[in-house]
């Protein structure tokens, strides 16, 4: 009774949100290499520096950045590598990139990826809706994703044959060849798929919820053995209080480029007017491994370290959190990852096809039923009135 009672829940479930959750798999399988696709878009931002040219502060490079008609900077990223380009940011917005040796700023692509993975990413968090429809656009997906965790998690239970043996797992666990019709060749690929897929999905599926609820988010502080973050109001710096004496952007950046030999990118927001420090985040990856990014605060006056923290020093909860982002993306782990999550997202559209297409067979066989039924009672009727 149990299992039938699970199998019941679980298609429903999975009737309910499967197109949805199908949307997401597929999004989500277009944003696997993202990062990849788009550094080699960036690729004609390199430049190729005469020899013994040198490089441009980057005070100089931010006043290049801000000529721009209706641009001013609010954060900037600078690279390690001779060759990168200097990254002025607006928001999330604009995106300027400079030639490090001539402050000349390169051409935005045409057709840019950028703006193409933007728009795959809004719809798989939230249909490409804008505005205020956005929070229930993200409700949507949020409860989506929530019943994919009980498909997996009622799928895992009903996967499991009555009778536990080799000949019944292994038509489980691999495709069956002697599948002869279309329904049992979706069933088995429904088990194959889920299978292999489990562990990936058991980890993608739970860490998008934090980022479509706060009692999630708050969740995964508390497992950590930390206190969720209680938001204050924030404290704006009185332009008032600039200090006279401030060190250049390009001082604060070289004192930052001690703290870790083998940084890769320094970024930073634009300190508001009258605030007396700057805070940074030095990177040692490619931007998608949290535990290679730390946070070091420097005071603008005297350069000065105002706070130092590693990413080993951070508090148990930030660094729980910071996992979760590139985890649900396959980021945290390399390219390795990232590949695992791509596969894993092909086989969470396949498991929403098949099993969709298996509740589709089920209910036309019930209609066909039905009518039969609906037949035979109206032709005994008509015999008992004759």
């Amino acid at each position: 009774m149990f299992r039938k009672t699970l199998f019941w829940m679980h298609l429903t479930a999975g009737s309910v949100a499967g197109l949805v959750i199908l949307m997401m798999s597929v999004t989500g399988v277009i944003l696997t290499y993202e990062r990849q696709i788009q550094a080699w878009e960036d690729g004609p931002y390199y430049a190729d520096p005469e020899p013994g040219q040198q490089r441009l502060t980057v005070d100089e490079l931010l006043t290049a950045a801000n000529q721009t008609e209706g641009f001013s900077a609010t954060s900037l990223t600078v690279s390690s590598s001779t060759d990168a380009p200097f990254v002025a940011s607006m928001g999330r917005s604009r995106t300027q990139h400079l030639n490090p040796y001539t402050a000349e700023i390169y051409e935005p692509h045409s057709d840019s990826l950028s703006g193409f993975f933007s728009d795959v990413r809004s719809l798989h968090r939230w249909f490409l809706v804008s505005g205020d429809g956005r929070a229930t656009a993200r409700d949507i997906t949020g409860a989506a994703n929530l019943l994919f965790l009980f498909l997996l998690l009622s799928g895992s239970y009903l996967w499991l044959p009555k009778v536990i043996n080799w000949a019944t797992l292994k038509t489980r666990i691999w495709f069956n060849p002697q599948v002869n019709n279309a329904q049992a060749r979706d069933l088995n690929w429904h088990h194959v798929f889920a299978f292999w897929a489990a562990i990936p999905l058991l980890v993608i599926i739970p860490t998008a919820s934090v980022f479509n609820y706060s009692w999630a988010n708050d969740l995964v502080y508390t497992l950590a053995g930390d206190s969720p973050p209680q938001r204050s109001a924030a404290v704006t710096p009185d332009p008032q209080d600039e200090p006279q004496q401030t060190r250049s952007l390009e001082s604060l950046l070289a004192t930052a480029g001690t703290y870790r030999d083998n940084w890769q990118t320094i970024s930073f927001f634009l300190p508001e007017p009258g605030a007396r420090t700057v805070s940074l985040t030095i990177d040692e990856g490619d931007g998608g491994q949290p535990q290679l990014r730390h946070s070091l605060t420097l005071d603008r006056v005297s350069g000065a370290e105002a706070s130092w923290v590693p990413f080993t020093d951070q508090a148990p909860g930030v660094q729980a959190r910071r996992w979760v982002r590139f985890l649900h993306t396959g980021e945290a782990l390399g390219l390795t990852g990232q590949t695992i999550a791509g596969i894993a997202s092909a086989a969470g559209a396949v498991l929403v096809w098949t099993g969709l297409a298996l509740a589709l067979r089920r209910f036309f066989r019930w209609r066909v039923r039905s009518r039969k039924a609906a037949g035979q009672q109206g032709g005994d009727a008509k015999e008992v009135t004759a």
